[in-house]
């Protein structure tokens, strides 16, 4: 049988997921009550059923069980039309990327907001302060609620040129976007580049046979989809981060028990350990000479055209307020000495 290269964010989230339910299984008992409340789960996997993210979100079922909800899961290789079932209703809760989700909560939606979040440190300190009871009111939006949320890394730019190393370089670059995400078309357009209409099933295959110069991937995207042929022999991974990807579990608030929510942050936020642990091994399993390091100069200019990017997204409400004011204030206490703590 061929083997289906699976994208890296289905085997990160799915061994995220792992850790999450995986320990719980052996409790699990299904109960005889008439109480039982029937409820339907629309997950994104690329591969479909047989996927391996698909496969992980059936623990899911025995733990909910549980908790009397038998969950109905469903496979979709679409996350578009994942996320179109989901709104008109035909399923109670969602796996999608944190792009997606932005329709059904602008806050969570706006996590992922160019330039908002440096590193680590700074996405340790979000998820921590949104897996508070208190966080609550920011992840309800109308009838929906964020019950989950996992982090997918840094988002870099990897190039087919290392000598394009300045947002100058980047004018007249093709290069592969996501060109449903507004905040993408608009940071690509903004630095002069062509924007090469993409999904997260081909902008590999682009940039690898030369299709366009440079592609924005995590670091978990490397080996999985062959990104180092892209790079090899004249190319680079630019050490700065974009943004910072996530996943999220999205549910109707109608539909599930009134704490369901944050029982499945508090367990999440009990995993981040392990979901660094899988994002720093993607990390360290890239060439140090792949690697391209910007002089602070050049530096300071991504984090100037980033924050002009995310500004104008912010004024075309694209990206919620709050969030862009949390972040910030997040920014300045991991390092006060950034130029936009001064204001």
């Amino acid at each position: 049988m061929k083997t289906i290269p699976i994208p890296a964010r289905v085997g990160l989230v799915a061994a995220l997921l792992a850790g999450l339910w995986l320990p719980s299984l052996g409790q699990a008992q299904e109960p005889e009550s008439p109480a039982i409340l029937e409820r339907s789960f629309c997950v994104f996997d690329p591969v479909g059923a047989n996927g391996p993210l698909f496969a992980i979100t059936k623990t899911f079922q025995p733990v909910a069980l549980k908790h009397g909800i038998r969950l109905d899961l469903r496979a979709y290789t679409d996350e578009k039309v994942a996320a179109e079932d989901f709104k008109a209703g035909q399923c109670d809760a969602v796996l999608l990327t944190g792009t997606r989700a932005r329709e059904f909560n602008r806050f969570t939606g706006s996590l992922e907001a160019i330039g908002a979040v440096p590193g680590e440190a700074e996405m340790r300190l979000l998820y921590n302060t949104l897996s508070q009871p208190k966080a609550r009111p920011f992840l309800i939006e109308g009838p929906y609620e964020v019950a989950g949320l996992f982090p997918g890394g840094a988002i870099y730019l990897f190039t087919r040129d290392r000598s394009i190393d300045t947002v100058e370089k980047l004018q007249g670059k093709r290069i592969a976007t996501l060109d449903y995400d507004a905040a993408s078309v608009r940071m690509v357009r903004h630095v002069g580049a062509s924007v090469v209409g993409s999904n997260s099933a081909n902008f590999a295959g682009k940039f690898n046979n030369g299709s366009v110069d440079l592609a924005y991937a995590p670091a978990v995207a490397y080996q999985p989809l062959e990104l180092y042929k892209g790079v090899t022999p004249h190319g680079a991974v630019v050490k700065y981060a974009l943004g910072y990807m996530n996943f999220q579990v999205i549910i109707r608030r109608d539909r599930f028990p009134d704490d369901a929510g944050q029982m499945v942050r508090d367990e999440a936020t009990k995993r981040l350990d392990e979901a660094y642990d899988i994002i720093a091994k993607a990390e360290a399993d890239i060439p140090a000479s792949v690697w391209m390091t910007l002089p602070q100069e050049d530096t300071a200019e991504y984090d100037k055209m980033l924050r002009q990017v995310r500004l104008s997204l912010l004024a075309d409400g694209v990206y919620d307020e709050r969030a862009i004011k949390l972040m910030k204030a997040i920014r300045c206490r991991v390092d006060a000495s950034r130029a936009e703590c001064a204001s």
